[in-house]
């Protein structure tokens, strides 16, 4: 909690210069707006830690303007707003489960899991020797997003995908 705002570091650096007291250079994410500031903090500077809570959710559907998720453990349903979800939506499927973490009611983050099995729904099929090397192409997935695939992957089949950086990780076998 800094200017009574909530943040999340990124990253940081802590710099010690030859000359003068020692310093942390962060990188914060403004956990209500989704801006990233760079700020300078000087040794001895206080900050107000804050608690924050995992929960498991279960995504249950969109409704335009909201993701609907149930807490796995009360039932109870949230309504995450689109901007907050942002592009993390891409990897969003029904009934999947993911962690949202909460500051006391309010909804900070949500976070798919890590990997996702999902289907190849529209690729271009791949050409057996079009390339001495490993090339890739284009595939949607089920969830709406765009991951390049290797060019032996074809349409219906199910591949794994690491959602923290929308990366083809390997074919699921059935």
């Amino acid at each position: 909690m800094y200017d009574k705002q909530l943040w999340k570091i990124l990253e940081f650096q802590h710099v010690k210069p030859g000359k003068g007291p020692a310093f942390v250079r962060v990188k914060q994410l403004n956990l209500r707006s989704g801006s990233t500031v760079e700020r300078t903090y000087r040794a001895g500077e206080k900050i107000e830690n804050v608690r924050v809570e995992n929960r498991e959710m279960q995504y249950l559907y969109h409704d335009g303007t909201n993701y609907i998720f149930m807490d796995n453990e009360s039932y109870e349903q949230y309504g995450i707003n689109e901007t907050l979800v942002g592009n993390k939506a891409e990897f969003l499927l029904e009934n999947t489960t993911c962690m949202v973490t909460m500051h006391e009611l309010e909804i900070l983050d949500v976070s798919p899991p890590n990997f996702l099995e999902v289907e190849i729904v529209q690729t271009d099929p791949g050409v057996k020797g079009d390339t001495a090397q490993g090339g890739t192409k284009p595939a949607k997935i089920a969830s709406g997003a765009t991951v390049n695939v290797p060019l032996f992957i074809n349409q219906g089949e199910m591949i794994r995908v690491d959602t923290r950086d929308g990366r083809y990780v390997e074919r699921v076998k059935s």
